[in-house]
């Protein structure tokens, strides 16, 4: 049983609760860890991998064997990321060049929702740029969004002026004259999720349909620990950052699938009693084991 998680501790103890369930698991090293979201959407080439919740949405609606299990293993705010160089503000996000990674990068969609239903854009007014494809194959980008030529960075596009926003997170670069394109942003993102009752989630676990019916004592074994890690390190705040089980992330998938079918990131809606009946199926268990 293969495995890919970002972070430490949470691989720690899902290889150790696996182990003890029966099952001889393997962490498979892969960083960043979106990387390995390709090969296991659409070859299963590991079987229980972390994955950005707008890719587990784009699997299920392409078809692909791919389950939720419900674990967050990246939450943060949201707001931060759309950034600028020049005297521009959200406001003037029509009508300019909009850069971002991949239009199915979690991020994006997220930045993108806000932008429509905070601000009131009209996201067909502005140009956008993609550099990367989608993870799950079959998947396209819009036909009113472009992709930059090849070779070319996000980064540096944005730095050189040919983009006038970007959305970037983990890749934002370090240039004194970055800027948030909302005022206050960190304030705003706060009190964005205080008034919604959950945080924009980035990233959970996928687990395959073959590791479900071959491995599920192992995975149901790992599910426990990596929710346990998570319960005891959460502060206490207005909204949890790292949210276990299938309600603590009911809000977040279904608010982020609404704003994925809107932008044309998944050709169909998803609901989350489709993720939430697909996993329990699989492995036998009843929603209320998985926090349902």
């Amino acid at each position: 049983m293969k495995l890919v998680l970002g972070r430490d501790d949470l691989a720690a103890a899902a290889l150790s609760a696996a182990r003890a369930a029966g099952s001889e698991p393997e962490r498979v090293a892969v960083k960043p860890v979106h990387k390995a979201s390709r090969g296991f959407v659409n070859a299963s080439d590991v079987d229980l991998c972390e994955l950005a919740i707008v890719t587990v949405l784009q699997a299920v609606a392409h078809g692909k064997p791919v389950l939720l299990l419900p674990v967050t293993t990246l939450g943060r705010h949201q707001h931060q990321t759309l950034v600028t160089l020049g005297a521009l503000s959200v406001a003037d996000v029509e009508g300019h060049r909009v850069g971002v990674r991949a239009w199915s990068q979690t991020t994006g969609v997220w930045v993108r929702g806000f932008l429509t239903e905070q601000y009131g854009v009209d996201l067909r007014k502005a140009r956008w740029r993609t550099y990367e494809g989608h993870h799950v194959d079959g998947a396209q980008d819009p036909s009113w969004v472009e992709r930059a030529p090849a070779g070319t960075t996000l980064p540096a596009d944005f730095l050189e002026g040919r983009v006038d926003f970007g959305i970037m997170g983990n890749e934002l670069p370090s240039d004194a004259r970055i800027r948030t394109a909302v005022a206050g942003a960190h304030e705003v993102a706060e009190q964005w999720s205080k008034d919604q009752g959950f945080i924009p989630v980035n990233h959970v676990v996928g687990v395959s349909e073959t590791a479900a019916a071959e491995h599920a004592d192992a995975v149901l074994a790992a599910y426990d620990a990596m929710r346990a890690v998570l319960t005891a390190q959460e502060q206490g705040g207005p909204v949890a950052l790292h949210p276990v089980g299938f309600e603590g992330l009911r809000a977040a998938f279904t608010k982020a699938a609404g704003y994925a079918l809107e932008q044309d990131v998944i050709p169909r809606a998803v609901d989350f009693d489709e993720l939430v009946e697909r996993s329990c199926a699989a492995l036998g268990v009843s929603p209320t084991r998985l926090g349902g």
